[in-house]
């Protein structure tokens, strides 16, 4: 075997365990798919790397990011109000109107953002109200972010996954 074909062999090599590496990562942070729930902290890189490559080779990547409902400030999917849950509807009517919470004590109080899957914010910029579960005995998985601004993020696997809420649609 030549060296220019055992340099090639090596390269082909490291790039392979490069790609089982992110493989894995993506995988053990719980970004392996792109489901309708939204974009993984996993994926977020990845959609943060697509936007850094369309800006250097000239791609339309960011133009049609819109149209695929992406939202452009969060890169987390849009999800329409009228397609959410009729329990998320209701949440959304009481945060509307301040209240009152089904869940006084743990409802519209910090969200942190351990997960750091929505856009980073100063501690307390972000507020938590849950979405009730029928049938479940405790608050379920279903919750409603809203940021100081007033944007709106919706959960149903406790913080796995978010999607921005696209009020009024």
């Amino acid at each position: 075997m030549s060296r220019n074909t055992r340099q090639v062999v090596q390269l082909v090599g490291v790039g392979l365990v490069l790609v089982l590496l992110v493989v894995l990562f993506v995988a053990t942070r719980g970004g392996s798919s792109t489901s309708t729930t939204g974009v993984s902290s996993g994926n977020r890189s990845a959609v943060a790397t697509a936007k850094a490559t369309a800006g250097s080779t000239g791609a339309k990547t960011a133009t049609t990011r819109g149209s695929e409902g992406v939202d452009p400030d969060s890169g987390l999917r849009w999800v329409a109000e009228s397609s959410l849950p009729k329990e998320a509807k209701t949440t959304l009517g009481l945060i509307r109107a301040g209240g009152p919470y089904p869940y006084p004590r743990n409802d519209d109080q910090t969200f942190s953002n351990r997960e750091a899957i929505l856009p980073k914010r100063a501690n307390g910029y972000y507020r938590e109200y849950t979405v009730v579960t029928p049938g479940s005995d405790d608050r379920g998985a279903r919750r409603i972010i809203r940021g100081r601004e007033g944007e709106l993020y919706y959960t149903d696997d406790h913080y796995g996954s978010f999607r921005r809420v696209r009020e009024g649609a």
